[in-house]
């Protein structure tokens, strides 16, 4: 996992190759284009790219009206301001009338880095998960971001994406197969399991190494589907090993963690750790560092867990 590649450039390479076949596709951003990913959609595909100033409010109405027209948008902005400035609109004329658009929102996270609180979307999940007809996604790298823009085109529904300003370890390789709604196990272990979804795989697999030397063999599944979620692998893995860890980066309250929790405490009471950002706003530093004070570094998961654990 050394090898860092950018998930949003991925994305976008894999929204130009669904373009060639899917003559429907066309892409909308708000003032934005290679920042986001979009720039090889934009060079290749010039009459089917929107450009709508920065009006976030606006490009979903747009979208969505040429969602109801048969095209097929993919709409892409900053995490902070969509959903964190349309969340109406897109209530309203998206989900309500279950309209495809593809909702991608880049620079989640606290990895927007310098930028700080204001473009840091940890919020996001929480927004997206409650409204009926969206679909919730969090790529874990390159290789399934570019797997997920070409799952996504033939994708009937609204559907929300998550990724990051920062490049990303790569986890899969080119064998890689994702699918909507299905969680991968990454990591067998025998005494507790790690949920995690988006970013934070490739620090859970490192945290997942440490807690070996600590003698606890954590087993590790990804779920980059946050909703649909998939409960059968929650219940099956909640049964297995009693007690449940998540962890994401987004508030703890109402993100991927607070989803497993709504599915365990209906169909399989269990105890669960949940490791996020508690109730917190970001701020200015470099990646790293905020990964590190936020404790979502590999040592910060893997000495929380242990605690725990240990109780």
């Amino acid at each position: 996992m050394s090898e860092l590649k950018s998930v949003r450039q991925a994305f976008g390479r894999g929204l130009t190759l669904a373009a060639e076949k899917q003559p429907s596709i066309v892409a909308l951003v708000p003032d934005l284009t290679n920042s986001i990913g979009f720039g090889e959609f934009a060079e290749k595909f010039p009459e089917r790219f929107i450009q709508t100033g920065i009006a976030e409010q606006n490009i979903v109405c747009v979208a969505s009206g040429l969602a109801h027209v048969g095209k097929t948008p993919f709409m892409g902005a900053y995490a902070a301001f969509s959903p964190g400035r349309n969340w109406e609109q897109i209530r309203t004329t998206i989900c309500i009338n279950d309209q495809p658009v593809k909702i991608i929102g880049s620079h989640a996270g606290l990895t927007v880095g310098p930028d700080g609180e204001t473009h840091q979307a940890l919020e996001d999940i929480a927004l997206m998960r409650v409204l009926p007809n969206m679909s919730v996604f969090a790529p874990a790298d390159a290789v399934e971001a570019e797997q997920m823009a070409l799952v996504l085109a033939r994708y009937n529904h609204p559907a929300y994406v998550r990724y990051p300003r920062a490049d990303m370890p790569l986890v899969f390789d080119n064998l890689y197969k994702f699918e909507i709604g299905k969680s991968y196990r990454i990591r067998d272990g025998r005494d507790v399991v790690i949920f995690t979804t988006g970013t934070m795989l490739a620090a859970v697999l490192e945290a997942a190494e440490l807690l070996k030397l600590k003698k606890i063999d954590a087993a590790v599944v990804h779920f980059p589907t946050i909703k649909p979620l998939d409960e059968k692998s929650i219940v099956k893995y909640a049964r297995k090993f009693s007690r449940v860890i998540t962890v994401e980066e987004h508030q703890i309250a109402g993100g991927f963690g607070s989803a497993v929790a709504e599915v365990l405490s209906a169909d399989q009471p269990t105890i669960q750790l949940r490791i996020g950002v508690n109730d917190q706003f970001g701020q200015s530093a470099a990646p790293d560092e905020l990964l590190d004070f936020y404790g979502l570094t590999a040592p910060k998961i893997a000495k929380k867990i242990k605690t725990w654990y240990n109780v």
